[in-house]
């Protein structure tokens, strides 16, 4: 057997990585901080693992080098993955929005199949293994972790972003690649909920609806996303707000002010929503406006949009329809200041990592120390809700793999 590959990170992209080196006849090794492998799988799709998705197209990964992310992905489309897993025993099916699942809807089926693999494959798992520093001389690599001094012929750099720190996240990587060279891309936290300091959005707790996201920063229309809100104490969450945060987090780290206007009932035209509430209004009525609009949306947040309106009747037979159309827009366009995201702690992946200008996307390898790797969440690529960030990790993992064996 050849010897000495040794991979930071139990992870996706790290296991992906083992279990192709192994069965090429590879000796490897994997350092893991923590005192489990696989913590990520366990908690993606809510316990069910998106794996991955039938529509892997550009659109759906982000970084500052969008050539580098075409380039590691072709070749690897969808089948590469389902072909992946079957060698291992796991079948995957498709459920809404073409998103990849385990068969038995259990993330522990992906992440125990992976590590039956792997101990059937006499890959070595040191766990509670943190790595401090690493430095490359003319053996290799040498490594200082918290179980003593390692040596490695060859590094995969497989230890993820700072994102959720409680499964594993760390910035470890970026520190490890900085003392070896490389530039860090500064992070921020994505798929991530988002907090508001206005008083009133305490006040919404607990609804739930469908609507559409638009983001402004400075004043200046971003981008746009539709799909479940969530309000909570601390601000808003929900599909919808996770699909946007990350361009949220963006502009707020380059201080831009950052206002969501949210579109209460997408199904409706202004237009419409005029007719219908022109329909439903009795002039002859003395019912308070707040109990009248609660034909229509929820109550918790009818006095929200009485105040961004301004609406000033007091009972139905008051109102006019230029007050109706003030309701519409407040509908339509719910004004929420956001202050900030819930941070790494609360962000399912991280934007930002290892410059991927120094690293080639055909291999994976290092541009600027050789037989150093990277793969996964530890570079500045990131994808969409949706099993892209999984994708991308077992796809530059099988990069590695395939090439450290050729």
């Amino acid at each position: 057997m050849s010897s000495g590959c040794t991979i930071i990170g139990a992870g996706a992209s790290g296991l992906c990585v083992a279990i192709g080196l192994a069965r090429a006849g590879h000796e490897v090794t994997i350092l893991e901080q923590s005192n489990k492998a696989a913590k990520k799988i366990l908690a993606s799709g809510n316990g069910r693992c998106n794996i991955g998705n039938m529509d892997i197209s550009l659109q759906h990964f982000h970084g500052s080098d969008m050539d580098f992310v075409c380039r590691v992905l072709d070749g690897y489309g969808t089948q590469s993955v389902v072909e992946l897993f079957s060698s291992i025993g796991l079948e995957l099916v498709e459920g809404s929005d073409g998103k990849l699942f385990p068969m038995s809807m259990q993330a522990s089926s992906v992440a125990e199949l992976m590590l039956y693999e792997i101990d059937r494959l006499g890959v070595e798992i040191l766990y509670e293994c943190a790595v401090s520093s690493a430095y490359r001389d003319a053996d290799g690599f040498v490594l200082e972790t918290s179980r003593g001094t390692k040596r490695a012929k060859s590094l995969v750099v497989a230890s993820g972003s700072m994102a959720a720190p409680r499964l594993g996240g760390s910035s470890v990587g970026y520190s490890l690649a900085t003392q070896m060279g490389h530039t860090i891309v500064p992070s921020t936290a994505s798929l991530v909920q988002l907090r508001s300091d206005e008083e009133w959005v305490g006040r919404c707790a607990g609804v739930k609806l469908s609507g559409v996201v638009k983001l402004y920063a400075n004043g200046e229309y971003v981008t746009q996303t539709k799909g479940d809100i969530l309000f909570a104490s601390y601000g808003v969450s929900g599909l919808a707000v996770l699909d946007i945060s990350r361009e949220v987090g963006i502009r707020l780290a380059e201080y831009a002010y950052c206002e969501l206007m949210l579109d209460l009932m997408p199904a409706y035209t202004k237009e419409r929503l005029v007719t219908l509430l022109l329909d439903r209004l009795d002039t002859q009525s003395r019912k308070p406006i707040a109990i009248w609009l609660q034909g229509i949306i929820h109550k918790k947040l009818i006095p929200i949009i009485l105040e961004q309106s301004k609406c000033r009747a007091g009972v139905e037979s008051e109102i006019n329809r230029k007050e109706i159309g003030r309701l519409v827009y407040a509908m339509k366009s719910l004004k929420l200041s956001i202050s900030s995201t819930r941070g790494f702690e609360s962000a399912e992946v991280a934007t930002g990592g290892v410059d991927t200008t120094e690293v080639d996307p055909e291999t994976m390898s290092s541009r600027v120390t050789p037989d150093l790797y990277f793969v996964g969440e530890v570079l500045d690529v990131d994808g969409d809700r949706g099993g892209y960030n999984l994708h991308f990790a077992w796809v530059s993992g099988m990069r590695v793999s395939r090439y450290i064996a050729r």
